[in-house]
């Protein structure tokens, strides 16, 4: 299962968020849960860098499936706008295939 928690302030700004894990939806090179969590997680991290100039802190695990980004400040504006954007497509993912291949929670920093 892919475990998301997306990090927040008080105030309810996104920080960053972490990826854990490999739903186990189908053999490795053939997971489309993982193929599209990976694009849309990848996707903003770039997007965030490069468009938005955004400045993070980033650690991997590629054999535990571990993504976790931490913004150095809370996500505004076209960061917000694209947090919000990867959030929406990992909700229509755990929406359409269940918690049994992805969980996606929210927790205060």
């Amino acid at each position: 299962m892919i475990a998301i928690t997306v990090y927040q302030n008080s105030k309810g700004h996104k920080m960053g968020f972490k990826s854990k894990g490999h739903a186990g939806f189908a053999d490795s090179g053939y997971d489309i849960i993982c193929a599209g969590v990976s694009a849309l997680v990848i996707n903003f991290i770039n997007s965030a860098e490069e468009l938005c100039h955004a400045k993070y802190s980033l650690d991997t695990d590629e054999e535990t499936g571990m993504i976790d980004y931490r913004l150095d400040k809370p996500a505004t504006g076209d960061v917000a706008l694209l947090m919000d954007s990867m959030i929406l497509g990992l909700k229509g993912i755990q929406r359409d295939y269940g918690n049994e291949y992805i969980i996606l929670d929210f927790k205060e920093v």
